[in-house]
């Protein structure tokens, strides 16, 4: 009967608060569903032991029984046929045989109440493994969807992300434009200024100075006559 201390907490129904006080309540359900469906194995042999006991017990104290009967069955038929002797000495052994079976009747007692209680804890065991199961199943389920939102959760934090990189990108991209914006300004400043220089020197490449040139030589004629 040693086995039917590893299930104390099944027989005492505390399986839902061992799991609501599990860290890691799928791991902890798998493993000890693991255990149980081990040990399950066990407590069938046990109980397939102790109940064959009571039926060896059963078998032994009817065949003790019927003994009884036997023996005041030829008690009777020795007295109808005047043997009184005979009838004693078989009553003699009825009565030998009557303290064995109150030997054996508190023996198929015992059987009984072992094999009632062994078959209780193999249909509690039974039980309690049908229910962690159908709770495993619902838990994995449960654990799918939280892990499921947590894969969104870290992706909306990258797109949340991703969106204050492309907002940095934006006011670079301004600084960008805006620095292209003075460069080109700054070239066209300077384009500006080259052309004035070259339209001024070309109104005075248009300027005729060969009349000047004439005119200083006949005053310098002039002169010297």
């Amino acid at each position: 009967m040693g086995i039917l201390s590893r299930f104390k907490d099944i027989m005492s129904s505390n399986i839902n608060a061992m799991l609501d006080k599990a860290e890691d309540p799928e791991k902890m359900i798998d493993q000890y569903l693991r255990d149980l469906n081990s040990d399950l194995g066990k407590v069938k042999a046990e109980t397939a032991s102790i109940m064959a006991e009571e039926k060896r017990a059963k078998r032994q104290l009817d065949e003790c029984r019927e003994e009884i009967a036997k023996m005041e069955k030829y008690a009777v038929k020795a007295l109808q046929v005047g043997n009184e002797d005979d009838a004693r000495k078989f009553l003699e052994k009825k009565a030998e045989i009557v303290k064995k079976e109150s030997e054996l009747a508190k023996a198929y007692e015992l059987a009984a109440s072992n094999s009632t209680r062994m078959r209780q804890m193999h249909d509690k065991l039974v039980s309690d493994i049908d229910e962690l199961e159908s709770r495993r199943a619902m838990l994995k389920g449960k654990m799918a969807v939280a892990r499921t939102q947590d894969r969104i959760n870290k992706i909306g934090s990258s797109v949340d992300s991703a969106g204050k990189s492309i907002s940095a990108f934006d006011r670079m991209e301004e600084r960008v434009n805006k620095a292209l914006d003075e460069a080109e300004a700054i070239k066209e400043l300077n384009s500006s200024k080259k052309d004035d220089i070259e339209e001024l020197a070309a109104k005075y490449d248009d300027v005729d100075t060969s009349i000047d040139d004439e005119l200083e030589a006949l005053k310098a004629k002039l002169k010297n006559n």
